[in-house]
């Protein structure tokens, strides 16, 4: 049996968050640019994108470019500017009913791609499916940092006293405060590290980490994940008896 066929409809992960590492490695064992590796990974994002909304999720968040990112190599981050721009295609969204939308330092990404960013957004705003968030630009730290100088600020103006400061008030100034915190969280590319990615959120994710790089992690890969997410017992830390 499949772990398609195993897997359990009603039990199906609320938020999927992806750190989607491997593609310039990929691209490496085939000889070709990190670039070949980048573009090869959008189309994946196609693909899982359409499963993860057939299979009910209702956020999935991927990881498509930190802070940290800005320091790699001038040509390899205009590349994958470029490639955002050319890959959002808003027919996958219209129809797979999938809405649209970003968390990140969105004021460093060219104007052109904020333009097309905000554009999706919009167009897609009344689709009522998943939710593909992209985390561009991000980073816990920067986040976290950002939402620390919101609650400051609030102090400051007398809208907010230090008292109120609890953990749902520090999520609701965080950039995903829009969405669930992740049920599973997903690495592919055999790294085992979250690297800056959903710090606060993954307090209690289930991780699952995978050899397969990006661009070969297809609906197989994504079913196998959800279906060991699904042979696991969460108890947020209680007992087994308590969840039972």
């Amino acid at each position: 049996m499949s772990d398609k066929e195993q897997i359990d409809l009603n039990r199906i992960p609320q938020h999927v968050a992806i750190i989607m590492d491997g593609n310039g490695r990929w691209a490496k064992q085939r000889g070709q640019e990190r670039s070949y590796g980048h573009r090869a990974g959008a189309e994946t994002v196609h693909a899982i994108a359409e499963e993860a909304a057939r299979l009910g999720i209702k956020f999935l968040t991927l990881y498509t470019f930190s802070t940290e990112n800005w320091n790699r190599p001038t040509n390899e981050v205009t590349a994958i500017m470029n490639l955002l721009i050319d890959s959002i295609e808003e027919e996958t969204f219209m129809n797979n009913n999938i809405s649209f939308r970003i968390v990140g330092d969105i004021n460093k990404l060219p104007k052109d791609l904020q333009k097309r960013l905000y554009d999706c957004i919009e167009h897609t705003s009344s689709n009522t499916g998943m939710c593909l968030v992209l985390a561009l630009s991000y980073s816990s730290r920067w986040e976290i940092t950002d939402a620390a100088r919101k609650i400051a600020i609030e102090i400051s103006k007398g809208e907010l006293s230090p008292e109120e400061i609890d953990c749902k008030c520090i999520s609701a100034h965080l950039a995903t405060n829009f969405m669930p915190d992740p049920d599973l969280l997903i690495r592919t590319g055999g790294e085992i590290r979250l690297s800056n990615y959903l710090l606060w959120q993954c307090a209690y994710s289930e991780l699952y980490f995978c050899e397969t790089f990006w661009p070969d992690f297809k609906e197989e890969e994504l079913q196998k994940a959800i279906y060991d997410y699904q042979k696991r017992e969460r108890r947020f830390g209680k007992t087994s008896e308590q969840v039972s």
